[in-house]
């Protein structure tokens, strides 16, 4: 049996690049029906603010804190990585990215590549619209790669200034998905037999755009935590207790139990992906083998049109579905897409973690 939890894990505060502190952010949060919040400024870890906010009457949401690492001394200021359960300041390591990583990992924590395709806003003259990727992509030994995040895929929405200014308006029906190049990536790391942990966010500030006199605060938070967010499927529910839930939160992480699920097209919860074979049962993150077969289960808490990815490529897909079925009998990365339709535009919708077929 797996528990659910829904969470989003790329936040900003005033302590770096955001509007709204711990408390307004995490009452969002528990607005939108989020389970667990990590807030993770830029090269700040901040603390004592972790906990559980809300009431018992109103339901809780957990706030922790990580930290989005990069090197301010670099223009322009790519290399931007997510770390997660650490409980030490890491900053000074941003100039070395792989030192960064190998940090981490002596220190049991996780580390995940943020927007890694991230693009310009060539039109606006803005820090939020400068292109920041990934570009240090000779590392090895991160967690995973930030899949989708929200704000990055809505630069992509805005080519030029007719259409940016509709987006700003009416994001819902511009966003669609994460880049091409990600999904290519994530594909080509897979394939060469490199366990990568996807996870999708928001990477909310709260922000305010400014074109000329306008101003309008399209990106407020509790929008935003209902847009694309990560489900975690623990092994166990959540305990009350901090430590013991932090701890849970992110060994469940780290070991894959995940999907990223963009909540627009309609509600993601109960998506699942499992395996069975004759060497027993596995579920996202999991490694089975093969044998003469596995069975590869798929269901969606809707129809949509459903796909099986192995190796960059397609296996078996079906449209208008809530299920679908696929024995895999080669070895390799399983993962799954889901997309459904919304304001007459396809968008990608759900997006599971790989099942790992060994010989």
């Amino acid at each position: 049996m797996s528990y659910e939890y829904v969470g989003n894990m790329h936040i900003h505060t005033p302590y770096s690049d955001g509007t709204d502190y711990h408390a307004l952010i995490a009452e969002a949060a528990r607005q939108a029906g989020l389970d667990f919040i990590v807030v993770t400024d830029h090269n700040v870890l901040v603390k004592g603010v972790e906990g559980y906010y809300g009431s018992e009457e109103d339901r809780y949401v957990l706030l922790l804190t990580g930290e989005e690492i990069h090197d301010r001394t670099r223009l322009p200021q790519v290399n931007h990585l997510l770390v997660y359960g650490v409980d030490e300041e890491l900053c000074h390591l941003a100039d070395d990215p792989q030192v960064l990583i190998d940090t981490v990992n002596t220190k049991k924590g996780l580390t995940f590549i943020a927007h890694p395709y991230d693009q310009d806003v060539v039109w606006v003259s803005d820090d939020f619209t400068i292109a920041i990727p990934w570009v240090d992509w000779q590392v090895n030994n991160f967690t995973g790669l930030e899949i989708w995040n929200y704000m990055s895929s809505f630069k992509d929405a805005m080519p030029n200034v007719r259409e940016g200014m509709q987006a700003l308006f009416r994001p819902d029906e511009f966003v669609t998905g994460p880049p091409t190049e990600v999904f290519a990536k994530w594909d080509e790391l897979l394939t060469a037999g490199q366990k990568v942990i996807g996870i999708g966010n928001s990477d909310a500030h709260g922000t305010y755009f400014h074109v000329g006199p306008f101003s309008h605060r399209v990106f407020a938070y509790d929008f935003l935590f209902n847009c694309i967010n990560t489900h975690l499927l623990c092994k166990v529910p959540f305990s009350g207790n901090l430590d013991l839930d932090r701890q849970l939160i992110f060994a469940t992480l780290k070991a894959g139990r995940a999907f990223i699920g963009y909540e627009i097209p309609g509600d993601t919860r109960g998506f699942r992906f499992l395996a069975q074979g004759s060497y027993g049962t596995a579920e996202m993150g999991d490694t089975l083998r093969v044998g003469s077969g596995v069975t590869m289960q798929i269901r969606t808490p809707a129809r949509a049109h459903i796909k099986i990815i192995h190796e960059g490529k397609v296996v078996r897909e079906d449209v208008n579905t809530d299920a679908l079925t696929y024995t895999a009998t080669e070895r390799g990365a399983y993962r799954v897409e889901a997309w459904k339709e919304y304001a007459g535009k396809d968008r990608c919708w759900i997006l599971s973690n790989p099942i790992y077929l060994i010989r």
